[in-house]
């Protein structure tokens, strides 16, 4: 694990942001969850700690390909063990307020509730095993446009109508 603290996710961001070839991009972040609203400036808050208890760990991948499209990748340990959970890529950061993470990220956005699907959204939604961990991998054949996706959103069960539970501020990056 490379970091240890909230406030170490920018700089594991920026130890593994950015690197591949031309036209690649590779990011790693990790944090540990901290309640909000007393850590209103970690990057990683939860908002219910019977799910997402304080100090537990995520991890967010990224990588895009020029012409391969994006993967992102969702590690999470000291979770509820057994519980489902719905994650999505949201278009804003993380905030005190479960809202300040904005709505989903969509490849083509839309206001039509059809289009909030595993195609067109990050969606990386999972179990914790009996020990609390969870892992989710999507795939997809477009990118993140630039400044439009920046955090990964935990919500209290999976699909599109679960509360949020915890956030993760994220750099995510593109290709332009």
């Amino acid at each position: 694990m490379l970091a240890e603290i909230c406030a170490s996710a920018v700089a594991a961001a920026v130890l593994a942001g950015g690197t591949g070839g031309a036209g690649e991009y590779t990011m790693r972040a990790d944090a540990r969850f901290a309640p909000s609203p007393h850590h209103a400036a970690a990057k990683a808050v939860t908002y219910d700690r019977r799910l997402v208890p304080a100090s537990s760990w995520i991890e967010v991948r990224q990588h895009t390909a020029g012409h391969g499209g994006t993967t992102v990748k969702l590690r999470a340990t000291g979770l509820r063990p057994g519980h489902e959970y719905g994650a999505h890529v949201h278009r804003k950061p993380c905030g005190a307020d479960p809202d300040a993470a904005g709505g989903h990220y969509q490849y083509r956005p839309s206001t039509d509730p059809a289009d909030a699907n595993p195609d067109n959204e990050v969606w990386l939604g999972f179990t914790a095993d009996e020990h609390g961990a969870g892992w989710a991998v999507a795939r997809h054949d477009w990118g993140f446009r630039r400044g439009e996706a920046s955090s990964v959103v935990i919500h209290d069960k999976p699909g599109t109508k679960g509360v949020r539970v915890a956030c993760f501020t994220v750099p995510f990056g593109w290709l332009d």
